[in-house]
């Protein structure tokens, strides 16, 4: 019915509108008695097979919502129903911010993608740090990020304080570095700053009464150096793991006419290369880390493709936008018949 009915009149909408238009409606029918129910029983699966525990923690299904749908957690547990195992908030950043100027969110419907410039555009961590104290039991990944107008010099204050603020409120941490959104922020990705960046906050973690898994959220346009560089981090810094990956900057083979707007690529574009990001740090990590795969999963296929390259756990994002909702349970239905 989705993606006969439903998306067809959204998609002739901007759709920046069309996402909160959606968000209030999801809010809306999930206070109707009832709802939420029949939300659960279409695409809930709910079978103690898809239970992982990863990097210390217990996942319900191993199917999330990767970061950039809800930044400010203003509907995590309404999408918890749709059958996520967990979700991720977020990009957070200390102080609200605008984000870039309007328009920023384009789709391609002819590649199956999103182009989008939001520039970390949220209410800031304390707002989102309210909500999240609502929280009835949701697995929740904390996406952080630094304001646009603070220099690369201090960025780790504004990681840190973000990470002190989200960290009595959410299961995991990831750290983006990786939007092309923000100016200058893929500068932090070089070894140097980076490592400094990850084992400050490592630092601070273990000062802590317990410490929560911190992941490092990386972009797909690295090289195999920058991704070598990457593993030696990531064990240096002895962070939990990886999330492969981000958005794109490339645009090759594209059709649709917004193909040369600025900002991330995500959607189908970007399922092989995700895919081939995975695998490479699989292979080259020897199993020291876990990886969260995200990029271009439009399918149940696409999914067990990158679970079979070495992902421990996958996200949705644009696949969710273009399929609806009845993608979580095929994945996990798949997952399922692969196992059985």
């Amino acid at each position: 019915m989705y993606k006969l009915l439903i998306r067809p009149i959204l998609f002739w909408f901007d759709p920046e509108k069309v996402h909160y238009f959606t968000f209030t409606w999801i809010r809306r029918l999930s206070k109707i008695p009832g709802f939420t129910s029949l939300f659960r029983w279409l695409y809930l699966v709910d079978d103690s097979r898809l239970e992982r525990e990863v990097f210390g923690l217990k996942f319900k299904n191993p199917v999330g919502l990767a970061a950039g749908f809800d930044k400010d957690a203003k509907l995590y547990e309404e999408l918890s129903n749709f059958g996520f195992g967990f979700i991720e908030i977020g990009t957070l950043t200390p102080k609200p911010q605008e984000g870039n100027p309007k328009k920023r969110l384009f789709r391609l419907k002819e590649d199956q993608a999103i182009i989008n410039r939001m520039g970390f555009n949220n209410g800031g961590v304390d707002a989102a740090v309210l909500r999240l104290q609502q929280n009835k039991g949701v697995l929740i990944g904390g996406n952080i990020g630094k304001n646009k107008l603070t220099p690369n010099e201090e960025a780790t204050s504004d990681y840190e304080i973000c990470f002190d603020a989200l960290y009595d409120v959410v299961d995991y941490f990831v750290v983006n570095v990786s939007s092309p959104n923000t100016p200058n922020l893929r500068e932090l990705q070089d070894k140097k700053p980076l490592t400094e960046l990850l084992q400050t906050l490592q630092n601070k973690n273990e000062t802590k009464p317990k410490a929560k898994p911190i992941l490092l959220k990386i972009a797909p346009d690295l090289t195999d150096e920058q991704l070598l560089d990457i593993i030696y981090i990531v064990k240096t810094t002895k962070i939990a793991g990886v999330i492969a990956t981000n958005t794109t900057i490339s645009r090759e083979g594209l059709q649709s006419e917004n193909k040369n707007e600025t900002g991330g690529l995500s959607g189908k574009p970007l399922t092989k290369r995700a895919t081939e990001v995975i695998r490479f740090l699989s292979e080259n990590n020897n199993k020291a880390f876990p990886i969260i795969g995200v990029g271009g999963i439009h399918s149940a296929q696409d999914a067990l493709e990158k679970l079979e390259a070495g992902a421990s756990l996958v996200q949705l994002y644009t696949g969710f936008i273009y399929e609806g909702p009845s993608l979580i349970k095929k994945i996990n239905k798949a997952i399922l018949k692969k196992t059985s």
